[in-house]
Parts: structure tokens; C-alpha cells; sequence
């Protein structure tokens, strides 16, 4: 009996149990560890920053991700190592066979200065909430989004703030009232889809957001409430609502097998330097961006290489990089983009605008996971 321990419940590590459930049934011990208690998908923390939903409707709970042959424990891990495919967690010991790491990408606060004073980012659960008290009491003055570093998730979405946050203005009818600039390291809001980043461009101007491309935030006065970008320039403002730079966790960090702050994988199967050890998700550097869909399709090659070892599965085959990311675009809009970083000679991103198909799609999206992992 094969042991499979996989670091991680986001997408990644929830789909890869899901595979190994359906195919190895209970004819092998597969161990899920993660310190959280629930599941909650990305595009929901926008959710609860503007007080679409509350907490308790977008948690997904871990005890409702019952699966045969797998065992969920809430632990947090405290060392890796890889090569005796050992893992200490506050609980005690795991040792595997087969190790997938999928701890997905920490915030890092303290590379960005003035970034903790400020405490306003908008990418983790709790930041989210915190904004939700603070955007309904900004009625006048400047709104800055900032990018403080790339890679980060889900790149469409401090474009979807922007919007999201014009929506909210107006609803409110204090938009006159207020600015709103957008500030990111890419040149593009989409680089591998120029139709999506023209369409994202062509908002910005109508609704009169500053975008301000190929520049990040190296740090923050909050003295001055200014903003200082990565050329020296300035920008001001009254409220920030920022990205924080992203690395992996610094227990993977701690392993040794990370490099400039994440764990190097092997593009067409996720295997890392060692043998039997894996990683997906936002903690690996797998050449596509950093979103939940890409993990899932990473954990689903994962899941056929593990199968051919344990099991006698078929020849896995290569991870293409293929995934969907739906962008809200105010108003209701949902529209979305099709990527391929992998499949061909150049990476590539189709768009397809706002229509009330995607909005169902983007529905669907959610609704399926949540059928498949939770039973809902």
C-alpha cells in the first residue's frame, strides 16, 4: 500500500485527492494536511470586500470533503524533507512515499515598506473582510490600487477591483467625488491576451481609472500617504487597497528546495529535483500564472504519474498549461479569457466578452467544484 501525502487543500490539493479517491478507491493511503478549517475560492474574497457575500455563504468546511481512502487532517506543517519524504506537523509525524506539495503562495508584507503599517491588502480572507468595513466609509479623495511584485494570483483581479470599486462609487453616488489609479508591474492587465487587456483598457477610459502599466510599488509612506514605485515616481493617496508581494511558504522556503522563492518544477509533469515529490499550485514555478485552474490541471497530471507508479496507470501525459480565468467587468459583466501557456510555441489567450453565457459558465465553474470536492 502506497502512502501519498499531499501539503495543501486549495485547488490543487483538493483535486488530486479527488483523482486518487476515484481511482485508487481505498487500495491505498492518501493523507490531505492543511492548517485551515475551510475552503474558499479566490474570486469570493472580491466578494466579501464589497459585501456581496458574507464569510459563513463562501466557506466551503473541509468536513464536508469525505472521499474514499483519504483523510483530511487540520495540522500545520512545520518542516518538509524531501528526500526522506518526511513531514512535521504541530500533530506529530508523517512519512511517504509520494509527496505533493501544494501550500500554495504566502503574502509577504515586509518586503514592500509601510506595506504592514498600512495593512490594507485585499488577497487573503481576513484582508478582504477588513476592507469590506472600510470601502463603505471612503466617500472623497484617491483610490490606489497597487501591485507590489510578480508573480502574484489570479493577475485579473486587481482589475476587477478597480472596476468593482467604480461600481460601488457610483452606487453610492459619491464617484465624482473620488479617484481611482491602478497601478501594475505588467505592461498589460492581461499580457498573454491583448483582445483582454484592450477590453480591460477600454473600461479603465470609460469610467475614467488611471492605469498606470509596466511599474510596481516598492513602497509606502503612510506618513505622506504617497506611494513609491519601483522608477522613484510617486503616487498619493487617501485609500490603498494593495497586492502584497508573493513567495511560498517559508516551511517550504525552510526545505531547501525552493528557488528566488518558490519550488522549480519540471513544466509537463510537476516533479521537482527529487525523486517522488511533486508541486502544484501557487508554490511552484511551473511557467503558468499563478490560479486556481492552473492548479487543478497541474494536481490532475500529477494524479496520472502517481497512478503509473502505485497502480499500473497508463502513460500520463503532459501538462499543457490550458485554463479559463473568468473577469468580472462591473456592472454585473462577466466575461473571461482562455489561456494556453504550454501546448504550443507561444502562449496565448482568447477572450470572450461579457455575455450572459459566461456569467452562467462562471457559475457553473464554482458549482461543479463545490459538487465534486464538498457534495453540494
Amino acid at each position: 500500500m502506497a502512502r501519498i501525502l499531499i501539503l495543501g487543500a486549495g485547488f490543487g490539493g483538493l483535486e488530486l485527492a479527488t483523482e486518487l479517491s476515484e481511482k485508487l478507491g481505498d487500495g491505498h493511503e492518501v493523507t490531505v494536511i492543511d492548517k485551515g478549517d475551510a475552503f474558499v475560492f479566490g474570486y469570493s474574497k472580491l466578494d466579501l470586500m464589497f459585501g456581496k457575500r458574507t464569510l459563513e455563504q463562501v466557506r466551503l468546511p473541509y468536513a464536508d470533503f469525505v472521499k474514499p481512502g483519504v483523510r483530511v487532517l487540520r495540522e500545520t506543517v512545520t518542516a518538509i524533507d524531501p528526500e526522506a519524504k518526511r513531514v512535521t506537523a504541530d500533530a506529530g509525524e508523517h512519512e511517504a512515499d509520494y509527496l505533493v506539495i501544494a501550500l500554495g503562495a504566502d503574502y509577504d508584507p515586509a518586503a514592500t515598506p509601510g506595506l504592514a503599517e498600512v495593512d490594507s491588502e485585499f488577497y487573503s480572507v481576513a484582508g478582504a473582510q477588513k476592507l469590506s468595513e472600510v470601502i463603505p466609509t471612503f466617500s472623497a479623495g484617491r483610490a490606489l490600487i497597487g501591485v507590489c511584485g510578480a508573480p502574484f494570483k489570479c493577475p485579473p483581479a486587481p482589475s476587477e477591483c478597480a472596476l468593482l470599486l467604480d461600481d460601488e462609487l457610483r452606487r453610492r453616488g459619491v464617484r465624482d467625488a473620488c479617484e481611482i489609479a491602478f497601478v501594475i508591474p505588467f505592461g498589460a492587465p492581461v499580457p498573454p491576451s491583448p483582445e483582454t487587456s484592450a477590453a480591460l483598457r477600454n473600461e479603465f477610459e470609460q469610467r475614467g481609472i488611471e492605469l498606470i502599466t509596466g511599474r510596481r510599488i516598492a513602497s509606502l509612506d503612510p506618513g505622506r500617504n504617497v506611494a513609491v514605485l519601483d522608477d522613484g515616481s510617486e503616487q498619493p493617496y487617501d485609500l490603498f487597497l494593495g497586492v502584497p508581494k508573493h513567495r511560498a511558504p517559508d516551511v517550504v522556503i525552510e526545505s531547501g528546495i525552493t528557488e528566488d522563492g518558490f519550488v522549480p518544477v519540471d513544466p509537463s509533469t510537476l516533479a521537482t529535483e527529487v525523486p517522488g515529490v511533486y508541486a502544484v499550485g501557487d508554490c511552484a514555478t511551473a511557467g503558468v500564472p499563478k490560479a486556481g485552474v492552473f492548479a487543478e490541471g497541474a494536481a490532475r497530471i500529477v494524479a496520472q504519474h502517481l497512478l503509473a507508479a502505485v497502480a499500473g496507470g497508463g502513460d500520463p501525459a503532459r501538462y499543457l498549461g490550458q485554463g479559463t480565468c473568468y473577469i468580472e467587468f462591473g456592472e454585473g459583466r462577466i466575461g473571461s479569457v482562455d489561456i494556453d501557456f504550454l501546448s504550443g510555441p507561444e502562449r496565448t489567450g482568447i477572450f470572450n466578452p461579457p455575455s450572459a453565457e459566461q456569467m452562467a459558465l462562471k457559475e457553473k465553474f464554482g458549482a461543479d467544484r463545490r459538487a465534486r470536492w464538498f457534495g453540494r
